[in-house]
């Protein structure tokens, strides 16, 4: 295995790690193989996604210091498709001297929200504002200083609009702590924004930077239902959003391909959400309105290769398939305008996310 300083193009043949087996690590796993290269996984469900489009996997969880151990062996290089990863298992590759592809820093600051938030405004990158809480006391000021409503969330793990509750009046604030189980939180002041947009971008071993067009995002429940791109933004806001993708991802050293939603308040001005250390559900659409989508572009940038193109060439409205939604499958795969994408998972659990669908039409 090479050495972390051995920052060469991998040849196809070469072998890559994915930490995760869910449906991102199956669109990474049969984007490399299309490159030539085989494809390992490390995931503790045994039959995972991934995993059964892969070369081989190993199950394990995964801080398992022995999985580990081969994992950074047999890889020459290790990227990860979720960033509930246990940052300290990336810290044990690349200590091992595992190539690990984005580093362990990009991950354990996309983790905890405070330490993100604080880091996105130190690179120029502007946030709502925010307060770290740690208990009632914290609360109460914090909802003193922004104002209510407010949105209170966990520091971490949460996703898909879990873990987080809105306070609309400080009488509420000591059921919301309450009901996020007392842990570690975050207080958000609401953000005037019209709509949400999101940008994905990767950035090459060689600090080369590569943008696609913005997506325009709407959800429901707190999941992402659809996705619109290219979507439909003056050019003041596409340098700006470009200008906070390229200081996020120079701030981090980071290789691979970002996805960061932005909170666009129409007058020019954008706002971060937050950023996902991997490719996102949000630039799925690239799969069938780009040369090379973002499955494609992450491996080359963690593999060393050339970025790819990231202009548009179709107009897509992504759109997931939550649930039993996926038993449409027949009907949308006989329309010759969309593109069906599944994730090979068989428990259709209510808002669980099964698949995509691209509906793809004509720039212009």
């Amino acid at each position: 295995m090479r050495a972390v300083a051995d920052v060469s193009p991998l040849a196809p043949g070469s072998t890559i790690g994915i930490l995760g087996g869910g449906q991102l690590g199956r669109m990474l796993s049969q984007a490399a193989s299309r490159l030539g290269f085989d494809v390992v996984i490390l995931d503790p469900e045994e039959n995972s996604p991934a995993g059964r489009v892969s070369r081989g996997q190993i199950v394990a969880a995964y801080d398992d210091p022995t999985a580990l151990t081969v994992f950074g062996r047999v890889c020459d290089v290790v990227t990860f498709e979720f960033e509930n990863v246990p940052a300290s298992s990336v810290e044990r590759l690349a200590e091992a001297g595992a190539l690990v592809a984005p580093g362990p820093t990009a991950l354990a600051v996309a983790q905890d929200r405070v330490d993100e938030k604080t880091f996105l405004n130190a690179v120029g990158a502007p946030t709502v504002g925010f307060v770290a809480v740690d208990g009632l006391n914290d609360l109460t000021a914090g909802l003193e200083a922004l104002g209510l409503p407010a949105l209170l969330k966990t520091r971490r793990d949460g996703y898909d609009g879990k873990g987080q509750v809105w306070i609309k009046s400080a009488k509420q604030a000591g059921a919301a702590l309450a009901s996020l189980g007392g842990r570690p939180a975050i207080l958000e002041a609401k953000a005037p924004f019209i709509r949400e947009l999101s940008i994905i971008a990767a950035r090459g071993r060689d600090g080369s930077v590569a943008v696609y067009p913005l997506g325009e995002n709407r959800h429901a429940g707190g999941v992402l239902r659809t996705t619109q791109a290219p979507a439909v933004i003056d050019a003041k806001t596409e340098r700006r959003a470009k200008a906070i993708a390229a200081a996020v991802l120079d701030g981090l050293a980071y290789v691979g391909v970002i996805g960061i939603e932005l909170f666009d308040l129409g007058d020019g001005r954008l706002l971060v959400n937050e950023i996902a250390p991997r490719v996102h559900n949000t630039g799925h659409w690239t799969q069938d309105g780009c040369v090379c989508d973002q499955f494609e572009q992450h491996i080359r940038a963690i593999a060393g290769w050339p970025l790819g193109p990231t202009a548009a060439h179709a107009r897509v409205e992504m759109t997931n398939l939550l649930g039993d939604e996926v038993e449409q499958w027949s009907r949308v795969s006989a329309r010759p305008d969309q593109r069906l994408h599944l994730y090979g998972k068989t428990d259709a659990r209510p808002g669980r996310k099964m698949g995509h669908v691209n509906r793809v039409r004509p720039l212009g």
